[in-house]
């Protein structure tokens, strides 16, 4: 009884905003880590550190931390909802530390070892999977989609590393970015370890980790919600990783400006995460998925002629950024408010997934078209196709699942205390 004591009231001591804030950072310092292979991709091809490099070569090497990040959110965010947020970030955290290590230490002059530490470097991308469950649990489901949505604007650490990495990799020594986000990893960890606390009443899932995931597998709004995030937040991470690629082959830009030019989508995207949140809070999420994929429709249109950089362009890739931002955030708003708090976890981890993949697929295909046609039009048209698809599933399947619930809340919330 008195062991048990100390911890219950660290619980009660906790609050819901500063568990929001800590959680939040960890997520941005892990995707800073994920994203550390993509602005050097162009820089190692226009340099010949690796070798001779096709299109294809970079689009592989930027996707491959994409993808083992996104895989492993199923397994991590089913030990989220078991073991909780409080152990996993933490581990998650210093467990990125050495494939880091290695890609500065052992890969940085060879194109198969740099694939090999940026397989484990997807180890990092599935922190997400820790933050959601773990900030839902601490959120009453009023508050869930800008709570979530907060968090979400983690993955703004992908813009430290585009601003960041070049210029310390040119400046300061080729293992100078991969030793400073391993110094900040470690210190997350040792802050989330002191700091973070589950929520009380947190309840463990006592079935086995296959009959969890079967059941998340089955409800319709997993694998609906894993459609929305594919090309919501998989939108957002095949640009992040692949447009510094984009810009320098297809609008001359240097590896420098592109990066800069990567930041700036990547910063209209996290900004606009948390707000799709509160407007899913307000309005509802599937108006602010709707408005969402509709925009992306238009962008990806217009981006697809090869409009001028200057402004019709910026504002094509400018207005996709925000509509994926909010989308994303709108997406994990549906989950928080549909599904049950002790199933977050594990349906995150496989919608997280689908996301993940979504940003593994359009790298690959845009340098498998761009290098067979001189040009990215297709992939950007097949975009543009996917999105207006999304959004007819939004409007007929995705609504219809989520109205029974969604009304129930707002009668709830409308009844006088």
């Amino acid at each position: 009884m008195t062991s048990s004591k100390p911890a219950a009231e660290r619980t009660r001591a906790a609050s819901p905003g500063l568990m929001l804030a800590v959680a939040t950072i960890g997520f941005a310092v892990n995707f800073w880590a994920w994203a550390l292979i993509s602005p050097l991709g162009p820089l190692f091809r226009q340099n010949g550190t690796l070798g001779t490099l096709s299109e294809s070569d970079v689009a592989l090497l930027v996707a491959v931390p994409v993808i083992v990040g996104s895989l492993g959110r199923i397994v991590v965010g089913a030990l989220t909802d078991k073991v909780g947020g409080r152990v996993m970030f933490p581990i998650v955290s210093a467990v990125t530390i050495v494939p880091i290590l290695f890609i500065a230490f052992v890969a940085l002059d060879s194109y198969a070892l740099l694939l090999v530490g940026g397989f484990f470097l997807g180890i990092a991308g599935t922190t997400f999977a820790v933050g959601v469950p773990f900030v839902n649990a601490w959120f009453p489901p009023e508050r869930r989609g800008l709570a979530v949505g907060v968090f979400g604007a983690g993955m703004g650490g992908t813009a430290i590393s585009a601003l960041t990495t070049v210029k310390l990799y040119d400046g300061l020594g080729a293992r100078t970015p991969f030793l400073i986000t391993a110094a900040a990893l470690a210190v997350y960890a040792v802050v989330a370890w002191s700091v973070l606390r589950d929520a009380p009443g947190r309840t463990a899932p006592t079935t086995s980790l296959v009959k969890r995931l079967a059941a998340n597998a089955r409800l319709p709004i997993t694998w609906q919600a894993c459609v929305l995030y594919a090309v919501a937040f998989g939108g957002y991470v095949a640009f992040s990783v692949y447009l510094p690629a984009y810009l320098k082959t297809d609008y001359g830009l240097t590896p420098a400006d592109a990066a800069n030019r990567m930041a700036g989508f990547v910063v209209v995207a996290v900004i606009m995460r948390p707000i799709g949140g509160w407007l899913s809070d307000k309005f509802g999420p599937i108006p602010v998925l709707a408005a969402g994929y509709a925009v992306v429709v238009a962008g990806a249109g217009v981006a697809a002629t090869h409009p001028l950089l200057e402004h019709i362009g910026t504002i094509a890739f400018l207005g996709m950024a925000a509509a994926l931002g909010s989308g994303s955030g709108a997406t994990f708003a549906l989950i928080a408010k549909v599904t049950d708090p002790a199933r977050v976890g594990g349906v995150t981890g496989l919608v997280g997934a689908a996301g993940g993949l979504g940003g593994f697929v359009p790298p690959l295909v845009m340098g498998y078209v761009y290098g067979r046609t001189d040009s990215y039009a297709i992939g950007l048209w097949l975009l543009s196709a996917t999105a207006a698809l999304t959004l007819l599933l939004t409007l007929t399947i995705v609504r219809k699942t989520a109205r029974p619930t969604l009304q129930d809340q707002r009668q709830t919330s409308e009844e006088p205390a």
